[in-house]
């Protein structure tokens, strides 16, 4: 999304490179392209840690592309929070077009290097496209609070920080207006998105320490 601005801190690093070591091997022996999602509520960093990871990667010669959930709204942010406003119900993974970013996963899996993407310019309050060339990406990113639920992926990493512990980030990132209906939203987003974590296979804490999720734990000792 252009416009976005990221604020990334010491912790998101020092996560980036614990996932980085966790998932190396991996990404070295997959044929093709590793695909990883970064999920979690508003304000918990997923944005800055797909960004981190990425970062961690470049600086060992592997290049990362990252797909922006937001990118995929159905519409674009103003028109959107008005939407909301009208209609509370509206909150939810409907707001997102989940089924087309799998899709352009899949594509990509399936070896289709050239994918036209939809593009949120948020200061216009818009939605493009852009036409974007995969070929020089080994690993690709989708990061947004309802990625765990994309299919055509490799691992998914879950940031378990709710609402409340995301409250100082908000602020920072000065996206929304922090009023009473944000909290609704938020809360509302908070007991969808809370359900997701027990499908991931990474977890990043509270403290932001990346650990294998119990199932990915039980699956290596067999």
């Amino acid at each position: 999304m252009e416009g976005d601005i990221l604020i990334i801190e010491e912790h998101h690093k020092k996560v980036a490179g614990q996932i980085a070591e966790m998932i190396c091997d991996e990404v070295y022996h997959t044929k093709g392209k590793y695909i990883i999602t970064v999920a979690g509520e508003s304000g918990s960093g997923k944005s800055e840690t797909a960004a981190s990871i990425s970062n961690e990667f470049k600086a060992k010669g592997i290049k990362c592309y990252i797909f922006q959930q937001d990118d995929y709204f159905v519409y674009p942010p103003k028109t959107n929070s008005k939407t909301r406003e009208n209609d509370i119900n509206w909150v939810g993974a409907k707001e997102v077009k989940i089924d087309l970013l799998d899709n352009h996963l899949k594509s990509i899996k399936r070896g289709n290097n050239k994918i036209v993407k939809p593009l949120v310019v948020f200061k216009d309050d818009k939605i493009t496209e852009e036409t974007v060339n995969m070929d020089e990406y080994k690993i690709i990113i989708a990061e947004g609070t309802y990625t765990t639920l994309l299919k055509n992926v490799d691992k998914h990493i879950f940031i378990d920080r709710d609402l409340h512990e995301t409250i100082e980030a908000r602020r920072k990132r000065n996206r929304e207006k922090q009023n009473e209906f944000l909290e609704k939203v938020l809360a509302i987003e908070h007991n969808i998105i809370s359900s997701h974590k027990q499908y991931a296979e990474i977890i990043i804490t509270k403290d932001y320490n990346a650990i294998l999720n119990k199932k990915e734990k039980d699956h290596e000792k067999n």
